[in-house]
């Protein structure tokens, strides 16, 4: 491949070698082509003997054009058929071929190289010393162009570069966000290794949704990606986030679905759902299911004071040690599952309501994780209004679903150094899941024909 940066040549060995492979095997299959198809015109001369016009009309008429014509088309569809079917036999090999390129146009676009100048002599052969016959040129080379490295493992591509003191190590550490954009990746991690700046991106992340029968969730996490696990026991509490038909809440189910199926019992779940819907309708599956005002304090509050009665209970065990969790103790986790908290909190229009709530769910994001206490928290926005007093930095695992503005991206993630996109997939978001950095996520995939209902009746 042959780059161009303000008229210099700049040379890259990684060429398109499917291209040439193809090229390289269609023209002598071309000439072979050629060879069978005009067995009689190779018989002819080169040009008649005689300039006679006459001479010239009758070898023109001679002339196969119809197979002339036939014999370019073939060999263009022969040509064009093996560099598909190379194209698609090496898919892989290209992809990250083509990844290459774009790194080297994207190192010399950015301006990371050093140019400087030579000076070369020419003269005589047999009087260099003659300085009337000898001429001095000058020529721009590249002086300096940075260690860069590509490498692909576990479906992660993984870019290096190299930090030697080069006037161009301050860019080097900063390159996430141009990286991510370049290469339409998402970055997974950054790294700092001796001489090496590093960013690790997830390669081709919609490749890792997972189908909602295949959540389970097995010591303390539920993977609702290939490469996207919850973790509660170390990242308590989750929250949800997403705007109307985003798919929020039959993304809480899905959730629900895993836990059921591997961790939790039924007495260990709690749901409320102040707008009466879809959560609402598993009451008659799950003990402790409640829509109206009154109910749903009522089970904020005994979430809570189960939550302290376990933490007394946990340090009375016989096998107790400080610093035990619920988990080395042999205990069942539990969660709360408030959807709508926004929406709720507006319901209530006297302040001590609004007050006491609060002070439980302060209590349980808190407190919650050593005894295995947890929330899952939907709601439209992660206003500070209702998660405030440092509440909303509890909830160390992040998912907000759909198309958001700027600002509701700003209260979920902070001052995350991200450029959010919108892509119109159904289930499509992004998440925080503890790795310090933004990913693209995609909610699990459910089928037209999946019911929940019969499914949590069979789990239950």
């Amino acid at each position: 491949m042959k780059l161009f940066k303000h008229g210099r040549r700049v040379r890259y060995r990684h060429r398109h070698l499917i291209v040439r492979t193809a090229l390289m095997t269609g023209i002598p299959i071309a000439l072979i082509l050629g060879i069978v198809m005009f067995k009689k015109f190779i018989s002819l001369p080169i040009m008649p003997y005689s300039l006679d016009s006459s001479a010239w009309f009758i070898y023109v008429k001679e002339l196969p054009f119809l197979k002339f014509g036939s014999f370019f088309l073939l060999s263009l569809l022969i040509t064009a058929g093996i560099l598909i079917g190379l194209r698609y036999l090496f898919s892989y090999r290209y992809y990250h071929m083509r990844n290459k390129q774009l790194l080297a146009r994207f190192i010399i676009r950015q301006g990371f190289y050093r140019m400087g100048t030579v000076q070369k002599t020419k003269g005589s052969w047999f009087d260099l010393s003659n300085s009337s016959s000898t001429k001095t040129t000058t020529k721009e080379v590249v002086t300096y162009f940075p260690k860069v490295y590509y490498t692909v493992e576990d479906g992660y591509m993984t870019f290096r570069f190299q930090t030697d003191g080069n006037e161009f190590q301050e860019r080097f550490l900063n390159l996430a966000r141009s990286l991510e954009v370049t290469f339409f990746s998402d970055l997974e991690s950054e790294f700092l290794e001796k001489g090496y700046m590093g960013y690790r991106f997830i390669d081709n992340i919609l490749a890792d949704r997972l189908t909602i029968e295949e959540l389970e969730s097995r010591n303390g996490e539920l993977a609702l990606m290939k490469r996207v696990v919850w973790n509660f026991d170390k990242l308590p509490h989750m929250l949800v986030t997403g705007g109307t038909g985003a798919g929020k809440t039959y993304f809480i189910l899905a959730v629900l679905k895993g836990l059921l199926n591997g961790t939790c019992t039924k007495e260990d779940i709690y749901i409320a759902d102040p707008k009466n819907t879809d959560l609402a309708d598993l009451e008659g599956i799950f003990p402790n299911v409640y829509s109206q005002k009154n109910g749903i304090a009522m089970v904020v509050n005994r979430f809570k004071e189960d939550m302290m009665k376990r933490s007394t209970e946990m340090k009375e065990m016989s096998n107790y040690k400080m610093g035990s969790n619920y988990r080395s103790l042999g205990l069942s986790p539990k969660f709360l599952i408030f959807d709508e908290f926004v929406a709720y909190m507006e319901m209530l229009s006297d302040f001590k309501e609004r007050e006491k709530v609060l002070s439980n769910v302060k209590q349980i994001v808190m407190l919650g994780r050593q005894v295995g206490f947890f929330m899952i928290v939907g709601m439209q926005r992660p206003d500070a209004k209702y998660l405030a007093d440092g509440i909303r930095d509890q909830f160390h695992f992040r998912i907000a679903l759909g198309k958001n503005s700027d600002v509701g991206y700003s209260m979920m993630f902070s001052e995350a150094d991200k450029k959010f996109t919108y892509k119109p997939k159904k289930g499509f978001g992004y998440v925080d899941s503890g790795k310090g950095v933004i990913s693209e996520f995609y909610s699990p995939f459910i089928s037209k024909d999946f019911d929940f209902m019969e499914e949590f009746k069979k789990l239950v």
